[in-house]
C-alpha cells in the first residue's frame, strides 16, 4: 500500500504518524542488521580471544601433515 502524504492535502500529521507506526516494511530489515552485527562482534570477540591458541593448533596440524606427506613417522 504506497500512500503519498506529501501530495494528499487531506492528510493531516496525526494520520500521517498514525500510518508511520504501524507501517513495518523496515523493521525486519532492521532486526536482521542488528543480528548481524551481533554475530560479527561475537565472531570478533572469539578470534581475539582464541588467536593464540589457534596458531598453535594450526602450526602444529601443519608441521604433522608435512612430516606425512614427507615420509616420516608423526607421534
Amino acid at each position: 500500500m504506497k500512500v503519498l502524504f506529501l501530495n494528499n492535502p487531506g492528510v493531516n500529521m496525526r494520520q500521517f504518524l498514525k500510518f508511520f507506526q504501524r507501517d513495518e516494511r523496515g523493521v525486519t530489515a532492521l532486526e536482521y542488521a542488528i543480528l548481524a552485527g551481533i554475530i560479527v562482534v561475537a565472531l570478533v570477540a572469539v578470534g581475539t580471544t582464541f588467536t593464540s591458541s589457534m596458531t598453535g593448533i594450526f602450526t602444529a596440524l601443519t608441521t604433522k601433515v608435512s612430516t606425512t606427506i614427507a615420509g616420516g613417522s608423526s607421534s
